[in-house]
C-alpha cells in the first residue's frame, strides 16, 4: 500500500510539473514577457518531451537501445501532412488536427511493428544498428517519392513530376526532396500539451501495469522471465510499438507547426535520433520526470547561447558533462554504500570463521 501511494504521488508530481510549466508559459505569454525566440519554441517543446518519454519506453523501460526514433516520427509527420493537403482540407482546423494525430499514431505503430518483428529478436549493438538503419531508409525513400492527386486519385512515382501523369488541375502533393508545401500550421501550445498529458497517462499506466512489470522483469533478467512463462517478444514488442505511435504523434505536431515540411538530416537524420537519446540518458534511464526536464533544458539551452557565436557548443557541451556528473553521482553513492556493505558481511564472515 505504501508503495502505491508513493507511485501515486510521483505520478502526481509528473503532471504537476507539466501544468505548472503550462500556466506558467501561458501567464508569460499573455503577459508579453516571452520573447519571439521562446514562443517559436513553445510547440517544440512538447512534441521533444513526447518524443523523450516515448523513447524513455523503449531504452529505459524495455531496456532495448533504439537509434530509430526519428524515422517514426517522419512516418507521422508525412502521412498526417499528405492528409492535411488532401482529405483534410475540408475539414474544420481543430477536427482535422485530431484526425491527424490518429493517422500518425496509427501508420507510426504499423511500422513499428513492421520493423519491431525481426528488429528485437537481436540484441544490443546489432538493435541500434538495425533501427538507426530504418530511420535513414524512410528518410531516404521519401526523398525519392514523388505523390500527386486527381480525381483518379493517388498518383506515385520515383522519377519526377512529369511521370505522374496527373490530369488537366490534378496537384502534387509531395515534390520529391522539396516535401509538402502549403501546410496547415494549426499546431498550438494548448494542443501540444494535451498531446504531452495523453503521453504521459498512456506510458506511466503501462509501465505500473502487469504488463510494465513484465516488461521491466525481462529487461532484468531475461532468463528468468522465460523461465516463469513470460512471452519476451510479445512485451518487448509492446513497448516498441506504443513507443513508435507516440513518436508518430509528436510528428504530426511537428508538421502541423510548418509551413513546409521536408525530409532532411536535421530534422529526421542520425543526429535527430541520437538528440532524443541524450534526453532520456540525461534526464536519467527509465526516469520520465527526467526525460521530461532534460527536454526542456536541452531544446532551450542551445537557442539561448546563439549570441555567443562560436562558443555556444563549447558550453553546450560543458553543461551536458556536468548533468551527466550530477546524474550518475547518486548512482555512485548507491553503489559504493551497496559494495561496502557486501566486504563488510564478508569480512564479518571471515573473522566468526576464524574465531571458530
Amino acid at each position: 500500500m505504501n508503495t502505491k501511494s508513493k507511485t501515486f504521488r510521483s505520478n502526481l508530481v509528473t503532471f504537476g510539473l507539466v501544468l505548472a510549466f503550462y500556466a506558467v508559459m501561458e501567464a508569460m505569454l499573455k503577459g508579453g514577457m516571452l520573447s519571439s525566440l521562446m514562443k517559436g519554441l513553445l510547440v517544440p517543446l512538447c512534441y521533444y518531451m513526447i518524443l523523450a518519454v516515448s523513447l524513455n519506453l523503449v531504452v529505459g523501460i524495455s531496456g532495448e537501445l533504439s537509434l530509430g526514433h526519428a524515422g517514426f516520427m517522419c512516418v507521422g509527420a508525412f502521412v498526417s501532412a499528405v492528409f492535411a493537403r488532401t482529405l483534410g482540407a475540408n475539414l474544420p482546423s481543430m477536427v482535422e488536427l485530431i484526425v491527424a494525430v490518429i493517422i500518425g499514431a496509427v501508420f507510426a505503430a504499423i511500422f513499428g511493428f513492421l520493423i519491431g518483428i525481426p528488429v528485437l529478436r537481436l540484441r544490443g549493438d546489432y538493435l541500434a544498428i538495425v533501427t538507426l538503419a530504418f530511420g535513414e531508409i524512410i528518410k531516404n525513400v521519401i526523398n525519392a517519392v514523388y505523390l500527386g492527386v486527381d480525381s483518379n486519385g493517388l498518383h506515385v512515382s520515383l522519377k519526377d513530376v512529369k511521370s505522374l501523369g496527373l490530369e488537366d488541375g490534378g496537384e502534387v502533393i509531395i515534390k520529391g526532396a522539396q516535401g509538402i508545401g502549403s501546410l496547415p500550421r494549426n499546431s498550438t501550445f494548448t494542443f501540444g500539451i494535451i498531446l504531452l498529458l495523453i503521453t504521459l497517462f498512456i506510458v506511466i499506466n503501462l509501465i505500473n501495469s502487469r504488463q510494465g512489470r513484465a516488461i521491466m522483469s525481462i529487461r532484468d533478467n531475461r532468463i528468468a522471465a522465460e523461465s516463469v512463462g513470460l512471452s519476451v517478444s510479445k512485451y518487448k514488442l509492446t513497448a516498441f510499438v506504443i513507443s513508435a505511435a507516440l513518436a508518430g504523434v509528436a510528428g504530426v505536431l511537428y508538421s502541423h507547426n510548418l509551413a513546409n515540411l521536408q525530409a532532411t538530416s536535421k530534422n529526421f537524420g542520425y543526429n535527430q535520433s541520437i538528440m532524443i537519446l541524450v534526453f532520456v540518458v540525461l534526464g536519467g534511464i527509465g526516469n520520465i520526470r527526467g526525460s521530461l526536464i532534460a527536454a526542456v533544458v536541452l531544446t532551450i539551452l542551445p537557442e539561448k547561447l546563439r549570441f555567443l557565436s562560436d562558443y555556444r557548443m563549447l558550453i553546450y557541451a560543458i553543461v551536458l558533462i556536468v548533468m551527466m556528473i550530477i546524474n550518475s553521482a547518486p548512482k555512485v553513492v548507491e553503489y559504493r554504500k551497496v559494495m561496502a556493505e557486501k566486504y563488510f558481511k564478508k569480512d564479518k564472515k571471515n573473522a566468526d570463521g576464524g574465531e571458530a
